[in-house]
């Protein structure tokens, strides 16, 4: 590996925290890359026509329950003659069987693609289409990463870029639906419910969605800038992806609910009726308004490539930082054996993953979700904080940026001291004390997770984090001192090797910089 940005940080006694993104990674990697196959699976199906989700048909096993009419939905039997007519969702019944009508688009989400069990409990089978778009899935996955940051560089240049066209496209057909208006005005306007704002999941779920699309606390910033240049402008690149990142979000919003209003507008409903979250938004409610549009195969192909180039972005980044932190850990082991590493660790979380692809895998997934982020990103980010900010010193830190980007005044880091010391460390810790206290066991749907399941999401998150403690114990045990404090205070300082790789980078302040062994 060549490289002549900063060593990886082996930051005094909180190593642990290190280990715990690459932890994490893995976990969300084994999971993300299912959500993924999801994607290629509609992908694929969008190029039929018309649309399989778009009717109730008996091909892909559609029920009685199934109704694809768009407004009030009956119950398909009579009872004395009469017709009994209820929402999407409700119950009814007619004494001898019950009743749940679900739109087209549900059924074939929860029928033909997932053949979901009723519980955790039910595993059934492996579905077998599902596990070909998994190992497609994670096949395209080593193709990017089969000659390490090489490759996948070059990948992501389509990858990164491409969404912005395909959402361009979205939006400009989504503006000129009827309805579009009031999707519009529900994501952005007047008929946003502000109350939202109140509850602490929503924030949880900010944080997390943001820690994903940038990947803070993950690792991967910091085990794919250890490729850059030691004097590139690390601090314009930090504004600049965090500007993109977020306008990008903002910018697929309005293609989204512009489409979501469409929808709201044909079946004389709410808007807030109509929105879902999370899995249900994406393979319940989009597929269902993408049915309704005219040349809907064409639209449906454009969206789920739109999803597919935006995730698979992180799935990489997620897989470099394992791959990363393998080869900063063996370097000479790895250099020699990068593909044949990256080829197995693929295959295991294939193979590991195939729990995802049975008839209770999206239970799974939901459970590995619930407890791999969240709260355990939280812990790393202000574990993260604390370290670089109050351990090793937000002033010394500056410093170190200054050595590659040059000096700056004193008033140009105002703004960064104010955030580091004050705002960030406090929005952190507030949101991480607010999603513990009103922290709950996971749900999905009205499916109540049984406690056997419980239990093993515990064991993910403390598999995770449990290396924080672990490895601060063993750094203070072996620090030199006579006491547990003289231990703690010489395990806080850097090491004698720390410091830039190559002495050309090393100038005055690092002069005395051991070699790295």
């Amino acid at each position: 590996m060549n490289n002549d940005a900063d060593v990886p940080l082996d930051l005094m006694d909180l190593k642990g925290v290190g280990v715990t993104m690459v932890f994490v990674s893995a976990f969300v990697a084994l999971y993300y890359n299912c959500i993924i196959g999801y994607i290629l699976y509609y992908f694929i199906a969008s190029f039929q026509y018309p649309l399989p989700w778009s009717g109730c048909f008996e091909s892909w096993g559609a029920d009685e329950s199934c109704n694809n009419e768009l407004k009030d939905l009956p119950c398909n039997f009579t009872q004395a003659n009469e017709t009994i007519q209820v929402q999407r969702g409700e119950i009814c019944t007619n004494d001898t069987q019950i009743y749940i009508t679900q739109s087209s688009s549900e059924q074939y989400w929860v029928k033909a693609v997932l053949r979901r069990t009723n519980s955790v409990d039910e595993t059934g089978g492996i579905v077998w289409y599902l596990a070909l778009c998994f190992l497609l899935a994670w096949l395209i996955t080593v193709v990017a990463l089969c000659q390490g940051i090489r490759s996948s560089a070059k990948v992501v240049y389509f990858t990164a870029t491409c969404p912005y066209l395909l959402i361009f496209m979205l939006i400009i057909r989504g503006a000129t639906l009827e309805g579009a208006r009031n999707g519009i005005e529900y994501y952005l306007g007047k008929q946003s419910d502000l109350s939202k704002l109140a509850e602490a999941e929503v924030w949880k779920d900010a944080a997390t969605q943001i820690f994903y699309s940038i990947s803070v606390a993950f690792g991967a910033i910091t085990a794919l800038s250890s490729y850059n240049r030691f004097n590139n402008d690390c601090y314009k690149d930090a504004v600049i992806i965090s500007f993109v990142n977020c306008g990008t979000s903002l910018f697929a919003g309005f293609a989204t609910f512009a489409i979501l209003g469409h929808m709201a507008y044909v079946q004389n409903k709410p808007v807030q009726e109509i929105v879902e979250s999370g899995l249900g938004l994406v393979f319940i409610a989009n597929p269902e308004a993408l049915g309704l549009l005219p040349v809907s195969s064409l639209w449906s192909v454009i969206f789920f490539l739109m999803l597919f180039t935006l995730g698979i972005d992180s799935q990489f980044a997620m897989m470099e930082t394992i791959t990363t932190s393998i080869a900063d850990a063996l370097p000479n082991f790895m250099q020699s054996r990068y593909l044949s590493v990256v080829i197995v660790l693929c295959l295991s979380f294939y193979f590991l993953g195939l729990i995802f692809a049975t008839q209770a895998g999206i239970y799974w997934v939901h459970l590995f979700d619930h407890y791999s982020t969240g709260l355990t990103l939280l812990i790393t980010a202000a574990l993260e904080l604390v370290g670089i900010i109050f351990i090793y010193g937000g002033n010394r830190f500056i410093e170190d940026i200054e050595m590659m980007i040059g000096k700056k005044s004193w008033y140009f880091w105002l703004w960064w001291r104010i955030c580091w010391f004050l705002i960030t460390p406090c929005l952190i810790t507030g949101i991480l004390l607010w999603s513990s206290i009103t922290f709950h066991q996971p749900r999905y749907g009205s499916f109540e997770y049984p406690m056997w399941t419980v239990l093993f999401g515990w064991c993910i998150f403390l598999l995770c984090i449990i290396w924080i403690p672990i490895l601060a114990i063993v750094k203070i045990t072996q620090a030199k001192g006579s006491n547990i404090y003289e231990k703690f205070i010489a395990s806080c300082k850097p090491a004698p090797d720390w410091g830039p790789l190559l002495k050309m980078n090393r100038g005055e302040r690092y002069k005395h910089q051991t070699d790295h062994v």
